[in-house]
């Protein structure tokens, strides 16, 4: 069963300027921009680089040895990915493909290091993403072993559309299959389809053209007992 993605929902720790660091004398770091389906990196290479999101989406994922796939996360603009290279992880362990056009600043590994060593703005700002991200993983766990796939799947909606982000009564969630949902909550897509057409039809969610906008209201899903 594939791993359910979520968190308690929280704004996002501000992004990292990466035009600053761009335009930052002697670092080591190149801009690579992928179509979507495009493999940043696969399960089994080198982990070299840490990556940060300038524009566009990730979807990270791992691939099991019988074959079946479980999307873990699905990241955005000023979301890091690939900080495995900082704890020695010497190849990666999962697959990361862009699920739209996305833009993507590579840091080599010493030049992650030098500066979050030299750099100590850089470094908190680092540290908050990091242990908000941490945070996050443990709420998914007890996401996926104590609440219904209905909840996980509204949750799982309003992290993606990134809640808590702006005051606004309404977030619009870039386009992505039924199937990529079952799983990030961990069901089926027939399960999935009955609960998107079940938040429709509360009102709770509407199909906008190449995308879905999720009302503020979703949350009551989750919060209900």
């Amino acid at each position: 069963m594939a791993k359910a993605k979520g968190d308690s929902v929280a704004a996002q720790p501000p992004g990292f300027d990466a035009q600053t660091y761009l335009d930052s004398a002697g670092a080591a770091r190149r801009v690579v921009t992928y179509r979507s389906g495009n493999v940043v990196f696969s399960q089994g290479q080198p982990c070299d680089h840490v990556m940060y999101i300038q524009t566009g989406g990730v979807k990270l994922s791992v691939l099991s040895r019988g074959g079946k796939e479980a999307v873990v996360a699905m990241l955005g603009p000023g979301d890091f990915f690939g900080e495995g290279a900082l704890a020695g992880q010497s190849i990666r362990i999962g697959t990361a493909t862009a699920t739209m056009p996305t833009t993507v600043l590579l840091i080599e590994k010493a030049a992650m290091v030098r500066l979050l060593r030299e750099e100590h703005a850089f470094s908190d700002r680092f540290i908050t993403y990091m242990l908000a991200r941490n945070i996050r993983i443990e709420a998914d766990l007890v996401d996926h072993l104590f609440n219904s796939s209905e909840k996980r799947l509204a949750r799982t909606l309003l992290l993606l559309a990134r809640y808590g982000n702006t005051g606004s009564p309404e977030h619009k969630l870039p386009k992505i299959s039924q199937e990529t949902l079952a799983e990030m909550v961990g069901t089926t897509r027939s399960r999935v389809n009955f609960f998107m057409n079940k938040f429709r039809t509360l009102g709770l969610i509407t199909y906008d053209g190449g995308g879905i906008k999720i009302d503020n209201s979703l949350l009551s899903v989750v919060l209900h007992d």
